[in-house]
């Protein structure tokens, strides 16, 4: 080999691993690229309207607290979840949250992480295991009743009504099923024509809406839907079909959600800021990481949303958007003492 021929050798070489180091310094899995900030690995079923708006608020409690997110979305898939735990615990984070595609799921990995003194904890959907290490959960059952009772009074406690369920076998589908289950028993004049899951999706809603729409047609009196996003795809359904008349409920609280309420293309949805939620599920493992006395079970209760109160939403949400996150580490932190994580001053929320 020429001596040019070895120096240009021995400069790629010397490249490629100067290249290696920084993406080793930088890269996923290296506990000591930011050894002054407390990891916490995040896995969530999807990217959702909700999600986004939460991924936010806790990218701005990390920014806060010195913390540094390792983020992972699982596209609806149990198994891609599975194995992102499962490098989450490789990478040796100092907490694992999870929010799951499934209650019934990530077993092995929730063991792994136990027997490495890991806390593992489920926020805004459940996860069916005794091993958690915290577990930071909206009332579904509460927002399912809080939302078919409002399509109750609008119906007059009569009437036909189809109902968009989140994915089938999620604690979000189950326990909102659930609360609209208890309304309905009271009202035995309310028929179900139909009900299926789209997948928390606006756009399979659209779909779905538009084949109950030729089942059914004027049959149809009201739409429950168990989230915004489906909500919205209902409406535009019906928009197309020419029905305008038909009263939509969600839940969630999203953005566009909110301005179907300020609009009356919804009756009402249920506040569930993922901002709010999920930054109070960041805050519980960094109090538990921290080994700091913290409710590890805090409860989130929505607030019901109407136009009565519609605009204060939005502005949390939409309009003074950069101002309420300015103020999130602080009502994060007060909001853990006082026990109701839910609490953003919201009209008809109680002051804690």
């Amino acid at each position: 080999m020429t001596q040019k021929k070895w120096l240009t050798k021995f400069s790629a070489i010397a490249t490629a691993g100067l290249l290696g180091l920084g993406m080793t310094a930088c890269g996923a899995g290296d506990t000591e690229a930011n050894s002054d900030k407390t990891r916490i690995g995040v896995t969530v079923y999807d990217m959702s309207s909700f999600i986004t708006a939460g991924k936010e608020g806790m990218e701005q409690y990390a920014k806060d607290n010195n913390i540094e997110l390792v983020w992972n979305s699982a596209n609806n898939d149990v198994s891609t979840q599975a194995s992102q735990v499962d490098s989450l615990i490789n990478q040796g984070v100092k907490a694992i949250i999870v929010v799951p595609v499934q209650a019934d799921s990530l077993g092995p990995q929730i063991a792994s992480a136990k027997a490495k003194g890991i806390p593992l904890l489920a926020v805004n959907a459940e996860l069916n295991s005794s091993d958690l290490a915290g577990n930071v959960q909206p009332d579904d059952v509460a927002a399912g009743a809080q939302e078919m009772q409002m399509m109750a009074d609008r119906l007059g406690g009569k009437g036909n009504i189809v109902i968009l369920q989140g994915p089938l076998g999620g604690s979000g589908e189950i326990n909102r099923g659930k609360g609209i289950d208890q309304v309905l028993a009271k009202y035995p004049d309310i028929k179900v024509l139909a009900k299926d899951t789209a997948n928390w999706k606006r756009d399979e809603a659209v779909n779905k809406t538009k084949n109950w729409i030729s089942s059914f047609g004027p049959q149809i009196n009201g739409v429950v839907s168990q989230n915004d996003d489906m909500g919205l795809g209902a409406l535009q359904a019906m928009k197309e079909a020419g029905r305008s008349d038909v009263p939509i409920v969600g839940i969630d609280g999203i953005e566009d959600g909110l301005n179907a309420v300020k609009s009356g293309d919804f009756i009402g949805t249920s506040l569930q800021n993922g901002t709010v939620e999920l930054s109070a599920g960041l805050a519980v493992a960094n109090a538990i990481v921290k080994g700091e006395d913290v409710n590890k079970e805090p409860v989130y209760v929505m607030p019901a949303i109407t136009k009565d109160n519609v605009d204060v939403a939005l502005q949390h949400v939409v309009t003074d958007r950069q101002k309420f996150l300015d103020g999130l580490g602080k009502l994060t932190a007060d909001n853990l003492k006082t026990g109701d994580i839910a609490y953003e001053g919201i009209p008809g929320q109680k002051q804690p």
